[in-house]
Formats: structure tokens, C-alpha cells, sequence
């Protein structure tokens, strides 16, 4: 991954240029425990976007805290995620999930990483282990890491994370098309374009709720989105 250009660290986000995004799926569970995580956090200062396809009470639960909720059809992952994305007012977008599982008390870190000049700022699961993963999804994200590693020819560690932070102008320069494999693209695309990218090791916690996700089909659809992915910007 490039060097950080400290010529762009005069660029001083706060929390007042943050959007959180997400996709909300049946998360009544979680929603709240994260849309609170978010302003406690920034000190109820950031944009929180959920694009939701739920049919329980997720999205008026989001509301009542005081979320934009935009409601589609589901649809899948990345459509929801990409909606939610592009439906961000602000510069800097940190993507996560609605499960709980990811630590909100690092987005102060992850600005200070855009502010220090990256263009994405991508949250590493597995460098500590993430014993809260299935061992079945564990070897499976170690997997696409590797095969993307491999096809990119540049060593990355957790492709498939739900947490990162985005300069807004790159997600509105690349046209985003995978679904299931959203995760892996929003990381692919950058590092082959020669942005500047920078994993950051995060603790990962046990999800609330059950998971939507087939981890046989999932995982497939996920390792060919990365081998077309990563063909597409060699070909570029």
C-alpha cells in the first residue's frame, strides 16, 4: 500500500465531517447498542445513514435515535451498503455493521488515520485473532485474504471487514458493482488504483442475532467477486 502523503494532512476532519453507514437487516437485537455507540462516541455529532430492508422494528428503532433511514427492498448486502454509502452527506464515511460487532470507540482513530493523509482506512479483524468469528468464517476471511493478496500482487490482511473509513470523494469515483462481495471490492479497487490505504488491527466482538449470511454460498460468491475484481483492475 502507498505511502501517506503528509502534504494532505492539513485536511483536519472532526466529527462534524463523519458519516456512519450501514445496511440494517432484521437487527432490532443491535441497532440501538451501536446507533448509541456512534454518539456517545462522537458526541452525537455524526451523520448515522441506515439503508434498511427489515421487517421488524429496526427501522423504527434507528429513527427514534435519530439515524437518516432510507428504506428499500432487500436486495442483498452491497446493494444496501452501497446505497448507504452514496447516500452520505459528508466528507469522510466510516462503513459498519448493525450487529454490535465492530469497536465504535475507534472511530476517533480512524479520522485521525484520514487526517494524516490516507484515502481509506480499513478495519483488520483476524490480527488479533478474532475468537468471536465461527473458525468456519475465521478460515474463510484468512483465505480471501490471501487469494486477494495474491492476484493484487500486495499483501492484505482482512478483506472482507464491515468497518472503514473513506474519503468521499473515492466512493463517488469508482463504480462499485459486486453485492455478497461488496466488502472485498471496497478494499480491492483503492489498493489497485493506487490510493492510500491503511489496515488498522480492531477487536472484533460476538455478533447479537443470528447471521444472514450462507457461509458455503457466501464464501463462494465472495471468492469469485474478488478473482473478477481483481481481473477488471488488471485490466484496466
Amino acid at each position: 500500500m502507498t505511502a501517506v502523503d503528509t502534504t494532505r494532512a492539513a485536511e483536519e476532519f472532526t466529527f462534524d465531517d463523519l458519516s456512519v453507514v450501514m445496511g440494517t437487516y432484521n437487527e432490532e437485537e443491535a441497532i440501538a447498542t451501536v446507533i448509541e455507540d456512534v454518539q456517545r462516541v462522537t458526541d452525537g455529532r455524526a451523520e448515522i445513514v441506515c439503508v434498511d430492508g427489515s421487517s421488524d422494528r429496526t427501522p423504527e428503532i434507528a429513527r427514534d435515535l435519530g439515524a437518516r433511514v432510507i428504506e428499500q427492498e432487500p436486495q442483498g448486502y452491497g446493494v444496501a451498503v452501497r446505497a448507504a454509502l452514496l447516500a452520505a452527506e459528508r466528507p469522510v464515511v466510516v462503513t459498519t455493521d448493525c450487529d454490535d460487532t465492530y469497536p465504535m470507540e475507534r472511530l476517533p482513530d480512524f479520522l485521525d488515520a484520514i487526517n494524516e493523509g490516507c484515502d481509506v482506512v480499513s478495519g483488520d479483524r483476524l490480527y488479533h485473532g478474532a475468537e468471536t468469528m465461527p473458525a468456519l468464517n475465521r478460515l474463510g476471511n484468512h483465505a480471501f485474504a490471501a487469494l486477494a493478496s495474491l492476484l493484487m500482487g500486495e499483501r492484505v490482511h482482512d478483506t472482507t471487514t464491515g468497518m472503514r473509513a473513506y474519503r468521499r470523494e473515492i466512493v463517488e469515483k469508482i463504480e462499485w458493482t459486486e453485492n455478497t462481495g461488496l466488502s472485498a471490492e471496497l478494499l480491492i479497487r483503492p489498493v489497485m488504483r493506487g490510493y492510500e490505504v491503511r489496515e488498522v488491527p480492531i477487536e472484533y466482538s460476538e455478533r447479537k442475532g443470528e447471521t444472514k449470511l450462507d457461509p458455503f454460498k457466501g464464501g463462494a460468491e465472495i471468492a469469485y467477486s474478488i478473482l473478477r475484481v481483481c481481473i477488471e483492475e488488471r485490466l484496466r
